[in-house]
């Protein structure tokens, strides 16, 4: 079972939604529904995982224990794939040593049921905007690289140097060339990296782990 086949308008948060109890996934959904977000609800993992939305989701609703799986199985393989979506694990079962497997593993948040609608919600729109600025911050570091790779091998040398604190006259010493061709080398790399200041190179050099 899935619900809301149809895309969400642009911008529109997406909420998977993964419990075997129909009653329970309805109510979530209505919930979360109520207050902006497109919900995707799914009665087992599979279905989920086999979803085209799945890819772009902002925040999973699982329950901990579904028909012959384990949410933590779930959550594993999401692991496994590199996927970083956040999960809000709910579960009528709860204990210390499962809350703290659930949060080790990286999940968002746990709630034992019942829990108030506006605890779910909450869990659901913190996970949300830490998944949302997770991704652009992934976005920036994406752009950062791919400027990266169009600086040549010198001007590479060039902002290693320069991210390690060292002035044109030591990197040219380290280089065996002239510091006015350092310098030709520093200006094209920080023009290809979009840096107006050398605190910008450091700070992209840091990102992107130069030393």
């Amino acid at each position: 079972m899935h619900t809301s086949s149809m895309p969400p308008p642009t911008g529109t948060p997406i909420v998977l939604v993964v419990d075997d109890d129909q009653v329970v996934s309805g109510a979530v959904e209505s919930l979360l529904k109520s207050v902006g977000y497109h919900v995707r609800a799914f009665s087992g993992p599979n279905e989920m995982l086999a979803d085209p939305l799945a890819g772009v989701a902002g925040c999973l609703v699982l329950d901990v224990r579904l028909q012959g799986y384990s949410g933590f199985d779930l959550q594993q393989r999401l692991l496994e794939s590199g996927n970083r979506l956040p999960i809000v694990f709910m579960t009528g079962h709860g204990d210390i040593p499962m809350s703290v497997r659930a949060m080790k593993a990286g999940a968002a948040n746990f709630l034992t049921k019942p829990f108030r609608s506006q605890d779910l919600i909450d869990a659901v729109t913190e996970a949300v905007a830490d998944h949302q600025a997770y991704l652009e911050k992934q976005r920036a570091l994406d752009a950062l690289r791919k400027r990266f790779e169009c600086l040549t091998p010198r001007e590479r040398q060039v902002m290693a140097g320069v991210v390690r604190g060292l002035m044109n006259k030591q990197i040219a010493g380290d280089l065996a060339v002239s510091e006015i061709t350092v310098k030709l080398h520093r200006a094209n790399m920080m023009r290809k990296m979009h840096a107006n200041t050398i605190a910008d190179v450091v700070r992209a050099g840091h990102l992107l782990q130069i030393s």
